[in-house]
């Protein structure tokens, strides 16, 4: 405790330590239907599934994985569709019938689905009508036998669901005549088993619930572990963060991919765990369906990231004050640093809180978050969550502590932080390692933490970018880009250089309807960058390539760079 400074900074009513129930992460659902039975789970298009509902047809999807689709406990079932009801029915069967959920990414190309296939062994997988092709070709390149197919109209209400298949169904190829043999349509088995009960597997606290990839573009994917008390804690720790909401009262707007870990575990198992409604929504590029949603549902809590907290602050008719967007009260930023301009601006709009956090994939999904009510610091990640200790580690030998203000590896322990990675165990070891006698989660990210306990991110360690042998951190310099009035996006990287050995380079995006040039921005970066940190090299461009959660994707721009693109 000596050393948890964060801790007197806490808001009032955040418990410093929390007791978490022994049960698998379904017991949220079970417990919702249990409180809230009528209470709208899922709004799709303005279909509403209640909890009592939801929780039955998890119960009879479970029931059909078991009795006819042959999955046994601790196999593991893929997922591959965006957020609609369907993934919640499956993802919980899935769970109850003692599967391991493996949700994929379902804009990936052939070769990328195929990588947590192989890995993971699945055999059954959940997908949307339209990306049925796409899985029946992974199936003949792995060890998928068996496919269970939806068309996204399935959850529409009817009137929307005739017209989509009169005018968009067959044009947006959700259309399939036939399945192939052994695939089933997900609607024919939830009616099949429409009176079964939840199978009687016995699935404890200690049983795998996740296997959850990293993205294949920014390396090797590895499948992350997290058992059923991980994701248990981590939704609590989330839930104890959040004061002043309305049990069985709010509504999420799950606009954040459901295959992410952020969305499941931030957005979608938060927000049953408080009896909230979840607003589905598909595609968060869509901003004038994200405006629709909000305004007529009268969303509340918004889990988000800076790309489209942004693109909300620059759409025309937020600026014409076309849409209410008075009812957003909480919406937590994460995946990728929040910038001052995005957070005032959005909360100049809204009137709601916008807060920065911090989390990853190896402990699904927060570790640390910025207060709701107290000071939200400039550039900070905030304080660690509830029983998380979080400690500076020497980057040199990965084992003396730095002192407060002084930069390192950030290392964390917790009850969320994951069993380890699936099938690599040289991964595991490195990042998952015995300090002062305990496990901690080594994370590759450089940070600092100041005398109230906030803990500010520098950058990856495997980003520093060294031009004649100084140290920059991509992230000072794009903070220092995007304090241009005119700049919308930049992602900066290091490229390789005669003189130097590297340099840095900036990739920029600017604001509609706006005009800059490089020796504009070089100027503005002079007054505000040391000069070894100022770009020697500018590129503008329409679009920066970024991960499904709008992380800028730097690599992949070094990358482009390298290879002339």
């Amino acid at each position: 405790m000596e050393n948890k400074i964060w801790l007197k900074n806490y808001d009032k009513g955040v418990p410093t330590t929390i007791e978490y129930p022994k049960v698998p992460l379904f017991h949220f659902l079970e417990e919702a239907a249990r409180k809230y039975p009528d209470r709208a789970c899922t709004i799709f298009k303005g279909a509403v599934i209640s909890y009592r509902e939801m929780n039955a047809l998890t119960d009879h999807m479970a029931a059909a994985l078991v009795e006819e689709m042959g999955v046994k406990k601790g196999d593991r079932v893929g997922l591959f569709m965006p957020n609609t009801p369907q993934f919640m029915i499956a993802y919980f069967g899935i769970l109850k019938a003692g599967g391991v959920v493996v949700a994929v990414n379902p804009t990936y190309p052939v070769d990328e689905i195929l990588i947590p296939v192989n890995d993971a062994n699945i055999e059954v997988m959940f997908t949307l009508s339209r990306f049925y092709d796409r899985l029946k070709t992974v199936r003949e390149r792995s060890k998928l036998k068996r496919i269970i197919v939806t068309n996204i109209k399935e959850t529409l209400p009817p009137i929307t669901r005739l017209l989509f298949t009169l005018v968009k169904e067959k044009k947006e190829g959700d259309r399939v005549e036939s399945l192939a043999s052994g695939d089933v349509w997900m609607k024919d088995l939830l009616a099949k088993h429409a009176n079964s009960p939840k199978p009687n597997v016995e699935v404890s606290p200690d049983d795998t619930a996740l296997f959850q990839y990293s993205g294949g573009t920014t390396g090797t994917p590895k499948g992350a572990v997290a058992m059923h008390r991980n994701v248990v804690a981590n939704t609590l720790q989330i839930k104890s963060w959040m004061t002043g909401l309305v049990e069985g009262g709010e509504v999420v707007l799950m606009g954040i991919p459901l295959f992410h870990v952020y969305g499941m575990v931030a957005g979608m198992n938060f927000g049953m765990v408080i009896g909230a409604s979840l607003v589905m929504v598909p595609n968060a590029r869509d901003l004038k369906d994200v405006l629709v949603n909000i305004s007529k549902y009268k969303a509340s809590i918004f889990p988000g990231v800076p790309l489209l907290y942004n693109g909300l602050n620059n759409h025309a008719d937020v600026k014409a004050g076309k849409y209410d967007l008075s009812s957003i009260k909480a919406c937590i930023s994460g995946s990728a640093p929040l910038m001052r301009e995005t957070k005032e601006e959005f909360e100049r709009l809204t009137g709601g809180k916008l807060f920065e956090a911090y989390g990853l994939s190896e402990a699904p999904t927060g570790t640390h978050c910025n207060p709701l009510n107290g000071e939200n610091k400039v550039g900070s990640i905030g304080m660690p969550l509830p029983d998380m200790d979080v400690r500076i580690i020497n980057l040199d030998d990965g084992e003396t502590e730095m002192p407060q203000g002084e930069i390192g590896e950030i290392i964390i322990n917790g009850p969320q932080v994951m069993k380890g990675y699936h099938n690599m165990p040289t991964e595991t070891a490195n990042v998952l390692r015995q300090w002062k006698g305990q496990t901690w989660l080594f994370t590759g990210d450089i940070a600092r933490m100041d005398e109230d306990g906030y803990f500010y991110i520098v950058d990856r360690k495997k980003e520093l970018i060294k031009p004649g042998g100084f140290q920059v951190w991509p992230r000072e310099v794009e903070e220092a880009i995007m304090d241009h009035p005119k700049v919308l996006e930049v992602g900066v990287g290091g490229i390789p250089d005669p003189q130097r050995g590297e340099t840095v380079k900036a990739w920029i995006v600017v604001k509609p309807g706006e005009t800059l040039t490089e020796a504009e921005l070089k100027a503005f970066c002079k007054e505000h960058l040391a000069p070894y940190k100022v770009p020697t090299h500018y590129e503008f461009r329409s679009e920066l390539p970024k991960t499904t959660v709008g992380k800028i994707l730097r690599r992949e721009l070094v990358r482009q760079h390298k290879e002339g693109k």
